[in-house]
């Protein structure tokens, strides 16, 4: 069933057209209650609430601000609220307790509504000091971390017009740094919680660049379960793998690489790689073309996986295979968790904001004039109709690429171990 969330262009309506009234309600709501006195905060904040509701790739890079917050005030006082078809990033980070992960039902808009309201009152219940709103300049997330009642509320503010108008809900309010990659970002927004509200924007703080995502293993069940799932594509156990995401969906399509390269691309790499199979990845919607387009490769070693997985089993095959080649979408970030490397293609969007960090992660990126198009600023929203840059980035670059990177690997798994 398709869920009301991946509507992307009608939440974006909705924020736009019931977002900024409701915003300025609430923020003559404020006002009038600060006229009866505003208490000063001077106790620090113990406990805090995360909101990030969309974006799966965006919550693996904010890692880093969430083990902070869980390094200052301890893991059982970390919140997190997300749309429940998120959680499972929440869960596979593992730093916040799952009885701590608030999820809003997205089946329906009556079911979100509801959804959202239940999960205000169980926030208000336990009387967080703080509430960390890492939407950007959407306008609901301001208002939702208005009626949390926590006293500290930290995010973005459109100072001078450089972003969507969402009203004076936050006490402390901070400039986007558009120069900033996604994780510092994020960071900085925990590090500004201990800033001086009166001082913000101004924020004397260098937000460290951020540290490798920690590695996340299979079990030895998930592995074996995912080999069996291999060998029935016909894929022996000892055959190295190349994973080719195409997505072949249409809620972001200026993302996609055309899907006639990944074809291309998989011909070749199968023609110089004799020990290698290609298997293309998906969601369950995009099986069907996935499966045509590993049919029209014509090669045994092949296939499709598309919708044969849930995002954890998706983790594991990532785990086992050798390359990922992506556009700019969540599964880059997820196996950046793994010991896979992984192609990224953007356009537009930016790798310098949005690869995940680490040494595999390999970003190609055309750099046309035009681009990126798409940013914060513009509530993600662009006038692009024809994606050159993507269609500039060639069968000929990303291949060259994963070639060097399949021969490094093999060069390193034949090199014997060093001593114990």
């Amino acid at each position: 069933m398709k869920r009301f969330s991946s509507n992307a262009h009608l939440l974006q309506w909705i924020d736009r057209r019931i977002g900024v009234p409701v915003c300025l309600l609430l923020t003559v709501a404020r006002r009038l209650r600060d006229l009866f006195g505003r208490r000063p905060l001077t106790s620090p904040w113990r406990s805090v609430l995360f909101l990030k509701l969309t974006e799966q790739g965006s919550t693996v890079l904010a890692h880093e601000a969430v083990r902070r917050a869980v390094e200052r005030v301890g893991r059982e006082q970390v919140y997190f609220l997300v749309f429940e078809e998120n959680r499972f990033v929440v869960d596979l980070l593992g730093l916040v307790p799952p009885e701590n992960v608030l999820t809003v039902q997205t089946r329906s808009a009556w079911s979100m509504a509801a959804s959202v309201w239940q999960r205000l009152r169980t926030v208000r219940r336990k009387r967080l000091d703080a509430c960390v709103d890492m939407e950007a300049f959407a306008r609901f997330p301001a208002a939702l971390a208005y009626l949390t009642g926590a006293r500290r509320r930290v995010g973005f503010h459109a100072y001078f017009g450089e972003g969507p108008y969402r009203g004076d809900l936050l006490t402390h309010r901070l400039l986007y740094n558009p120069h900033l990659h996604t994780s510092q970002t994020f960071t900085g927004l925990v590090l500004a919680l201990d800033a001086d509200p009166r001082q913000l924007p101004t924020l004397a703080i260098v937000p460290p660049p951020s540290p490798p995502l920690p590695l996340l293993r299979a079990s030895p069940e998930e592995q074996a379960g995912i080999r069996q799932l291999l060998g029935r594509a016909g894929n022996p156990a000892d055959r190295r793998l190349i994973l080719l995401n195409a997505n072949a969906g249409d809620l972001l399509p200026l993302r996609r690489w055309p899907e006639e390269n990944y074809a291309a691309l998989a011909r070749r790499l199968l023609e110089v790689f004799p020990d290698a199979a290609v298997a293309f990845t998906g969601a369950p919607e995009e099986a069907p073309r996935c499966a045509e387009l590993a049919q029209a490769v014509a090669s045994p070693r092949c296939f499709s996986l598309a919708g044969q997985t849930t995002l954890r089993q998706l983790v594991a095959l990532f785990g086992l295979a050798e390359v990922l080649v992506t556009n700019d979408s969540g599964p880059a970030h997820f196996a950046a968790l793994t010991e896979i490397d992984i192609v990224s293609l953007f356009g537009p969007e930016t790798p310098l904001l949005y690869a995940a960090p680490g040494p595999r992660n390999h970003a190609l990126w055309a750099g046309l004039a035009c681009s990126p198009c798409i940013n914060a600023f513009n509530n993600r929203q662009t006038a692009c109709r024809d994606n050159l840059c993507m269609q500039r980035i060639t069968v000929d670059q990303v291949f060259d690429v994963v070639c060097r990177i399949y021969r490094e690997r093999a060069e390193a798994r034949a090199r014997p171990a060093p001593p114990a």
